[in-house]
């Protein structure tokens, strides 16, 4: 079994997600479509991951191919594959299935509590979950729910922080991914962006991991066995 991964930026961590393929064996193809690359066809793959990257869904200047990606997933979508959007990858699902961006109105960072609705109950997806629980944020934008789509989980800093469209794509805000590994890095390499959106992130770091990370990283995993069982 195969499925196609887009990276929409150079630094991309695979995360929880990577160990949930690993552990069943699914393998991957690799699309960086910011690198010049095209895009995966519905076709060639059991499912879709889109990750997230510095840009806004509507970067469509920066990087032209972001319209065609929204499209994309949402052709997967039709064509029965599982598709997953993570952060920027769920803002494009949404833009893909006619719902709008919001740009800059939803800063969100560090391991923020997300709460499931009562819609996720019987969700494949986020029943793997308990009602609430931790997950790392780093995003400025939101997205308003496309038409007909379920509404899965909540924040404060965001309303809408999953969904599902359709049977099997879902959109989630939340960077279920990112495990303390994950983390570790992007607070170094990316040290002056994370202090930017949360002064004192970096003397933070050690004391917020220790709190959150694992209970996080649970959590991740298991939604991301849950999808992979969507294959």
């Amino acid at each position: 079994m195969r499925v196609a991964i887009v990276e929409n930026t150079a630094v991309t961590h695979h995360g929880q997600v990577g160990v949930a393929l690993a552990e069943a064996g699914v393998m991957f193809d690799l699309y960086r479509p910011f690198a010049g690359d095209g895009l995966p066809a519905p076709g060639d793959y059991a499912g879709l991951i889109v990750f997230g990257g510095e840009q806004s869904a509507l970067d469509d200047a920066r990087h032209p191919y972001l319209p065609g990606l929204a499209a994309r997933m949402a052709e997967f979508g039709a064509a029965g594959r599982a598709v997953l959007g993570i952060c920027l990858g769920a803002q494009l699902l949404a833009r893909g299935h006619g719902a709008a961006n919001r740009i800059g109105t939803a800063p969100e960072f560090g391991w923020c509590e997300v709460r499931r609705t009562p819609a996720a109950e019987g969700d494949p997806l986020m029943a793997a979950l308990p009602p609430a629980f931790r997950s790392f944020q780093w995003h400025s934008d939101t997205f308003d729910l496309p038409p007909g789509a379920v509404h899965l989980a909540e924040a404060p800093g965001a309303r809408i922080q999953g969904f599902r469209v359709g049977a099997r794509s879902w959109g989630m805000q939340f960077h279920f991914e990112a495990n303390r590994a994950v983390v570790a890095h992007w607070s170094l390499a990316f040290a002056h962006q994370a202090e930017a959106l949360a002064p004192g992130w970096t003397a933070a770091h050690p004391r917020e991991a220790a709190a959150h990370g694992a209970a996080a990283d649970a959590a991740g995993l298991a939604l991301a066995r849950a999808w992979v069982g969507q294959l």
